[in-house]
């Protein structure tokens, strides 16, 4: 055999083993190489986009965190000032019915300091006819004895 033809055998099958493997098997290899980069590619996107999901969702945590700490103490400030209103009131109220309970207990013992003058005043006129009687030793009819009496309340 002559080496030529040996090298020239071995480049024709080379050759064509050469394009069977780029029409037949390069194809499959590439798409499938292909593939795997795409699902690679989709994974570092979708890896990426979660890690921005996952940065926003923890801003958006931290914010609604925030917002209800603020309407806690303003809740909080309400029910303080609320309690504050309440307690004022109550104090209000309080003095409010202890001023009605003096006024009353005031014109209570006003009726009965007049009532007690009158008694006094009917006993003292009583007591002045009395003695009057006993000075003039004579009875006094009824209608005398009223018009004394009154003109003795009028005086006292």
């Amino acid at each position: 055999m002559n080496i030529n033809a040996t090298l020239l055998i071995n480049m024709i099958f080379f050759v064509g083993f050469v394009w069977f493997c780029m029409k037949f098997v390069w194809p499959p290899l590439m798409k499938a190489i292909k593939e795997r980069q795409d699902k690679i590619a989709e994974g570092l996107a979708a890896s990426e986009r979660s890690q921005k999901d996952l940065e926003l969702a923890q801003e958006k945590a931290s914010e609604i965190l925030r917002d209800a700490k603020n309407q806690s103490a303003d809740l909080v400030d309400s029910a303080k000032k609320r309690h504050a209103e309440i307690v004022d009131s109550a104090k209000d109220d309080a003095r409010a019915e202890a001023e009605k309970i003096k006024s009353g207990a005031e014109a209570e013992i006003e009726q009965e300091v007049n009532r007690a003058r009158e008694q006094l005043r009917a006993k003292v006129a009583t007591l002045a006819v009395a003695g009057a009687e006993k000075i003039i030793e004579r009875n006094i009819d009824d209608a005398a004895n009223n018009d004394m009496f009154d003109k003795l309340v009028e005086d006292l």
